[in-house]
């Protein structure tokens, strides 16, 4: 049996010392949200309390969808390299970039070239354009990275998957398939058509979907939206789980769901698998995350 977690947007980095020359662009729009709202949204106390929770697995692999800055400035890279971290090391913890990750387009150097570790393959890419689809093999598990973070205009939150990543995808799917691996497809925007507000979908989500559909995926996870949602969706190779999370760092205000996370339990099951899905919520009045539900799901292999 194998373990791995899943967490996402935490949305971690302090804003203090932000200075007003970094804010003549996309970013200042986001420094006012930050300041009216989601500075009490989203909670260091409540990522202390995920830290402890994490402590007591023991998971193979611990995947982080995206969104771990506000604005994207180098300072926030800087703050979430040290969180990560303290996380665990970079063969134990895998990273996607999120659309606040790239609200603008910035130095590589300063900010994601901080966390190449933490994003790379198992096999070194061939330079930074490169990095995804990222694959990362633990026992029969492949964790197959996609990123949809790019640049986009103001008052967008949209992520769009490079046409070098949509054009190697396939090829990386039908490789893990051959294998006999069970393909964990990771990202931090739905890959579902229609799932999302115009604002926040994810431009190519069709042509993401159909891949997936033609190639195969045995689970598929994102972030993003800051809500658990489920979804299915029949593949060429059998039906395929899509589920999405909380943030990591959420309060619950807003009418937005409480911070949430999920561990994962893979055994062999016959001719399939059995996935067990365990959630861990934040408690407000406990200071902690407890248990919130557990699922299990039985998948068939199909040749």
């Amino acid at each position: 049996m194998q373990l791995f977690a899943q967490i996402s947007d935490p949305h971690l980095s302090s804003l203090a010392g932000v200075r007003w020359q970094d804010l003549l662009n996309k970013r200042a729009l986001g420094y006012l949200s930050w300041r009216r709202r989601r500075r009490f949204e989203h909670r260091a106390e409540v990522l202390d309390a995920l830290q402890r929770d994490l402590q007591q697995f023991d998971v193979d692999q611990l995947l982080v969808t995206g969104d771990l800055t506000h604005l994207g400035l180098p300072l926030e890279f800087r703050q979430a390299l040290t969180w990560l971290q303290r996380l665990g090391s970079p063969d134990r913890v895998v990273v996607i970039p999120g659309n606040h990750d790239a609200s603008v387009a910035a130095p590589w150097d300063a900010t994601f070239a901080l966390w190449r570790d933490y994003m790379a393959s198992d096999q070194p890419a061939r330079g930074d354009d490169n990095l995804f689809p990222s694959l990362r093999v633990r026992g029969s598990i492949a964790f197959i990275g996609l990123s949809t973070a790019c640049p986009k205009p103001p008052l967008m939150a949209t992520g769009t998957v490079s046409a070098g990543q949509l054009e190697r995808l396939p090829e990386l799917l039908e490789a893990t398939r051959e294998r006999g691996l069970f393909r964990v497809v990771h990202l931090h925007h739905c890959p579902l058509p229609g799932r999302e507000k115009w604002r926040k979908r994810l431009t190519n989500a069709r042509q993401v979907a159909r891949l997936l559909v033609d190639h195969g995926a045995e689970l598929v996870l994102y972030g993003h939206g800051h809500r658990a949602r489920y979804d299915e969706l029949a593949t060429a190779h059998g039906m395929a789980p899509v589920i999405g999370i909380p943030s990591a760092s959420a309060l619950g205000l807003h009418g937005h769901d409480v911070a949430a996370y999920n561990c994962y339990q893979l055994a062999s099951a016959g001719d399939g698998w059995q996935l067990q899905v365990h959630t861990r919520q934040y408690q407000p009045c406990k200071a902690a995350f407890t248990g919130a539900g557990s699922t299990t799901i039985s998948l068939v292999r199909h040749p």
